[in-house]
């Protein structure tokens, strides 16, 4: 049986390896992105099954015109991909307002637009899946992406509430937690914040620590996706990446051994 995937962000990175996944697996695609122009070698490819679809999802009135849009265009809503995502770069101290609300309207309440506006038609079908993208750097906060983990944490939260709240309607939800891709999200996608010289010796620290591998295709992650969407009983969470994998492990290690370091301070309170 096909399945019908809204998917936003769909023009680059991982939402175009996930689009072109499902249309190879025969399943029809509406494809949401700022600028679709990229996907017209897919409407060629598949023009009865990819519908692409301009959108900005930090518009909440344009999100839900979309979802509407995307059922009519099908009939029906079975995987959602809240994909959409940009990069704040830079100290939390250089960042300005505007900087940070512009990052937030894309990371977190674009998100959850989308979910609010499909959430009605998929409890109607008493079916569907959401698929959260987050990422493997959501358990705390690095230096210079301390905002974009901030948005992704924010994310993971809502989600984990929202899979709670609509399980009882037959849908499933997973906080995809995907590890470091070469998705473009830290060039087109990115924006920097004005260097401030007294963060520049860390700022050098850092960018030397990451270097320049951008990390593999995001095509190599998009097999992941489509056995995840098969499942009968999905995780509530998944770290899509082997080295993520082990990274996240042994960051919880870490932090469990940090608050058992302060175990005797946190017990001398009752709460």
């Amino acid at each position: 049986m096909s399945h019908v995937w809204f998917i936003t962000g769909a023009s680059r990175g991982l939402g175009r390896a996930f689009t072109e996944a499902a249309l190879q697996a025969g399943d029809r695609v509406i494809g949401a992105a700022r600028n679709v122009e990229p996907l017209a070698d897919l409407v060629r490819r598949f023009p009865d099954d990819l519908v692409p679809v301009p959108l900005d999802v930090t518009d909440r009135a344009a999100v839900f015109a979309s979802v509407e849009r995307a059922v009519a265009a099908f009939g029906r809503l079975d995987i959602v991909v809240n994909n959409a995502g940009v990069m704040l770069l830079g100290m939390l101290e250089e960042a300005t307002e505007e900087q940070i609300r512009a990052h937030f309207d894309v990371n977190l309440f674009g998100a959850v637009w989308v979910t609010q506006a499909v959430l009605p038609h998929l409890r109607s079908q008493g079916s569907g899946r959401i698929l959260q993208v987050t990422t493997m750097g959501t358990g705390g906060g690095f230096p210079m992406v301390g905002l974009y983990a901030a948005g992704k944490s924010a994310l993971d939260s809502v989600s984990e509430a929202v899979a709670g709240e609509v399980a009882q309607f037959g849908i499933k939800l997973t906080i995809v937690q995907m590890g470091g891709y070469d998705t473009g999200l830290f060039t087109t996608g990115t924006t920097m914040t004005a260097p401030a010289p007294h963060y520049q010796e860390l700022r050098d620290k850092l960018i030397k620590m990451w270097g320049d591998d951008a990390g593999p295709a995001p095509e190599t992650a998009a097999p992941v996706i489509m056995e995840l969407v098969d499942l009968p009983e999905p995780p509530l969470r998944l770290i899509v990446g082997a080295t993520s994998y082990d990274m996240v492990q042994q960051d919880l290690q870490d932090r469990v051994a940090k608050y058992r370091a302060w175990e005797d301070l946190s017990r001398r309170a009752p709460g």
